[in-house]
C-alpha cells in the first residue's frame, strides 16, 4: 500500500486539531488532519469561548463567523418548586477596553458550530480532513513519524500532533502517563435536547434537593436546542442517556413534565477530572488539547486552553519547516504550555468547587510567558504591571493604526511606540505608533501568536534576538504608520 507523505500529521479534528490545521495552512505548511469518527463531533460540550480565544480567532480569520454563530451568555434564573427565585449571574463581567476589545464575558457557541467554522476556514485555505481514520500504530525515527490506521494508507510525516482527546490513542502509543485527580466523585451528564415549557432568555438552574444533584438547562444561540448539564451525588450512579432516562431526570429535578422533553440530539456522561500528561512532547510528536490536559468543564477553560496550545505550536512548526528557525525552537512548546496548563487545571478545579468566581481569572487575557526562554526583556526596573517581554501584546488604535489589524497574519511584528529609533531590517511587519499607555514607549518584537518576544528602550540587542528565533533580515511588505487601511494592505496576510 502506498504511503501518504506530509509535513505535519494532526490526529483529531476537534477544536485543537482544526485550529492548528488552519494556522499551518495559512503558513503554507502541508498538514494532514485525520479523524477516527466519520464526521465532526456533534455535541455542544465546550460552548464558552473566552476573550483570549476570540483574539486568536480574529487572527485566524474566523471571528466574524464565530460572532454570527454565537451569542452572549444568558442570565441565570434560579428555580425552586416551579417558581422563579431570582437571577443568578455566573460571571463577573469585565470592562471592554481599547487594549482588551473582547473582554466582558465568554461568547457562547456550541462546540459543534465552532468546529464547523474552523473546518470551513480550513477548506477555504485548501485543507481537508480524512474521516474514518482510526490510528492503530505509531513509530518514529530521527527524520519523522510513521502512523498506521485501521483503514487507508499509512502516513509518513516530519512531525505529528496528538489532538485526539482525553483518551488519546497517540498518547497511549507513546506510553506517556497522565497524572491527576477526580474533581467530583459523582458522575455528570451533558446533553443537547429539545424542550418546551422554558423560555430562551435565561440559563435555568435547578439547585439540588432531596438527595438529587443539580440540573441546569441553557438555551444554545441560533438553534432550537438547549444544553442540559447535571450532576449525581451518588458515586455509584449510572446516568441513563436514553430519551426516557433524560425525560425522567428532567421530570424528577424540575417542574417540567417528562413529555416536555421532545428530543435528545446528543448526550454524554463523564466524571469531572483534572489530569495532565507527564510531558507534552516525545521526539517528533507533540500533545495538545485534551490529549495533554483534561479539565473540569467548570469555568470554560478546557477548549480555550486547547486552542491556545495549537496557536502556540503552529507558528513554531511553520518556522522550523520553512527553515527559518532551528528545531530547538520547538522545545519552547512544552516549556511554555505545560506550566500554563497546570495553572488552568488548578483554576478549573477551584471554579468547580466554588472557590473562584468566573471573571478576570478565567478570561485568559492575563496569561503569558515572562519566564520563557523566548522572552527577552532588556529594560531595567520595570513596574510589575508594565508590559514585559512574554506578555500578551495589547490592542489599540494610535496614529490611525489598529494594532490587531497590524498583528493579524502569520508574521512577526516590529513595533515602535513613541520613539523614532533606527531599526534593523527584519522579516517582520514594521509598525510605528505614538506613545500609548498600554505599552509605554520603546521597541517591541511581537511574536506571530501575539505575545511580546523582545522588548527594549532602543534597538540594542534586537538583531541578535531576532536571529536566534528565526526572524531573518529583510522587510515584510512595507512599514505601517498612518491609516488602518495601510496596516492591512502593507503586507501579505
Amino acid at each position: 500500500m502506498d504511503m501518504t507523505d506530509t509535513d505535519v500529521l494532526v490526529v483529531g479534528a476537534g477544536p485543537t486539531g482544526l485550529a492548528l490545521a488552519v494556522d499551518l495552512a495559512r503558513r503554507g505548511v502541508r498538514a494532514l488532519v485525520v479523524e477516527r469518527a466519520g464526521e465532526l463531533f456533534p455535541g455542544s460540550r465546550g460552548k464558552g469561548l473566552q476573550p483570549r480565544t476570540l483574539e486568536v480567532f480574529d487572527d485566524l480569520g474566523v471571528l466574524d463567523a464565530t460572532r454570527a454563530g454565537g451569542g452572549a451568555y444568558p442570565v441565570g434564573m434560579i428555580w425552586r418548586n416551579g417558581t422563579r427565585q431570582g437571577e443568578h449571574r455566573m460571571f463577573d463581567e469585565t470592562e471592554v477596553t481599547e487594549a482588551e476589545p473582547y473582554a466582558g464575558v465568554p461568547w457562547m457557541v456550541p462546540q459543534w458550530r465552532t468546529q464547523e467554522i474552523l473546518f470551513a476556514r480550513l477548506e477555504e485555505l485548501g485543507g481537508s480532513i480524512a474521516f474514518g481514520r482510526e490510528l492503530t500504530g505509531l513509530s518514529q525515527d530521527a527524520d519523522g513519524v510513521t502512523a498506521a490506521f485501521a483503514s487507508g494508507a499509512p502516513v509518513r510525516a516530519r512531525w505529528a500532533v496528538a489532538a485526539d482527546g482525553g483518551r488519546s490513542a497517540v498518547r497511549r502509543a507513546l506510553g506517556i502517563g497522565m497524572t491527576g485527580e477526580t474533581v467530583d466523585p459523582g458522575p455528570a451528564i451533558v446533553a443537547d435536547l429539545r424542550i418546551s415549557g422554558l423560555d430562551r432568555d435565561n440559563w435555568h438552574v435547578f439547585p439540588p434537593a432531596d438527595g438529587e444533584g443539580f440540573l441546569a438547562i441553557c438555551p444554545l444561540p441560533h438553534t432550537e436546542d438547549f444544553q442540559l448539564a447535571g450532576g449525581f451525588e451518588d458515586p455509584a450512579a449510572e446516568p441513563d442517556l436514553s430519551l426516557d432516562g433524560i425525560r425522567k431526570l428532567v421530570a424528577t429535578r424540575t417542574h417540567l413534565a417528562a413529555d416536555d422533553v421532545t428530543e435528545v440530539r446528543w448526550a454524554s456522561d463523564f466524571r469531572p477530572r483534572a489530569a495532565m500528561a507527564d510531558r507534552f512532547r516525545q521526539g517528533r510528536v507533540f500533545l495538545a488539547g485534551d490529549a495533554a490536559h483534561i479539565h473540569s468543564p467548570a469555568g470554560g477553560q478546557g477548549l480555550n486552553t486547547s486552542v491556545q496550545d495549537a496557536y502556540n505550536l503552529g507558528w513554531k512548526l511553520g518556522a522550523v519547516l520553512r527553515g527559518e528557525a532551528p528545531e530547538s525552537l520547538l522545545d519552547s512548546y512544552e516549556e511554555e504550555r505545560l506550566p500554563i496548563a497546570a495553572h488552568m487545571l488548578g483554576l478549573s478545579t477551584r471554579v468547580h468547587r466554588g472557590e473562584v468566581r468566573r471573571g478576570t481569572a478565567t478570561q485568559q487575557l492575563g496569561l503569558g510567558y515572562r519566564d520563557s526562554s523566548l522572552a527577552r526583556e532588556t529594560r531595567d526596573d520595570l513596574p510589575e504591571n508594565a508590559l514585559h517581554a512574554g506578555d500578551r501584546a495589547p490592542d489599540g488604535i494610535r496614529g490611525g493604526v489598529r494594532l490587531f489589524d497590524a498583528f493579524r497574519g502569520p508574521h512577526w511584528t516590529l513595533l515602535t511606540v513613541g520613539t523614532d529609533t533606527d531599526l534593523p531590517e527584519l522579516a517582520a511587519r514594521t509598525v510605528r505608533i505614538p506613545a500609548y499607555e498600554a505599552y509605554g514607549t520603546g521597541v517591541f518584537l511581537v511574536r506571530p501568536d501575539g505575545y511580546v518576544g523582545w522588548a527594549g528602550g532602543t534597538e540594542q540587542g534586537l538583531a541578535e534576538y531576532a536571529a536566534r528565533v528565526g526572524v531573518g533580515a529583510g522587510a515584510v511588505g512595507r512599514a505601517v504608520s498612518g491609516t488602518v487601511g495601510q496596516a492591512v494592505s502593507g503586507t501579505a496576510g
